[in-house]
């Protein structure tokens, strides 16, 4: 069973979760203008990778926001976990050059002002400070 940090709600049992796929994937900049098979390779041919993978997960009975994860397809070590629309991190933890899959418009319900600060949030769970026992602000119980 994984424990997956969620940005937003803190760490969490994986049952919580919903996978949602690879991560950024674009979408076609003229939908119109594809073949059936072109078409149906975006929609349905994903990278099968051994390794360090970019996800897609819902945080689907807590804050229901949508986030990214790097994990290691082999070990299942959970590499870092990072805002929808915010590129993809090396293994290393640096940030890469890739577009994202959600829109950063400030109203945007996945990205944007409107989710609270994950700054101070920490995937590995060594921070120095105790572990609040209640649920963060708006989080239901």
């Amino acid at each position: 069973m994984l424990l997956i940090s969620c940005p937003n709600c803190g760490s969490r049992d994986e049952t919580e979760f919903h996978y949602g796929g690879q991560a950024h994937v674009p979408y076609p900049e003229n939908p119109n203008e594809l073949t059936d098979r072109q078409w149906a390779e975006y929609l349905f041919y994903r990278d099968n990778t051994k390794g360090a993978f970019a996800e897609r997960w819902l945080h689907s009975t807590g804050c229901r926001q949508w986030f990214n994860m790097l994990r290691d397809t082999v070990t299942y070590d959970i590499q870092a976990i990072y805002p929808m629309g915010t590129p993809r991190p090396d293994a290393a933890g640096q940030l890469t050059v890739e577009t994202g899959t959600a829109s950063l418009a400030p109203d945007s319900t996945t990205t944007g002002t409107a989710a609270p600060s994950t700054s101070g949030t920490s995937i590995s769970g060594t921070s120095t400070t105790p572990a609040s026992t209640t649920a963060p602000e708006g989080a239901t119980k």
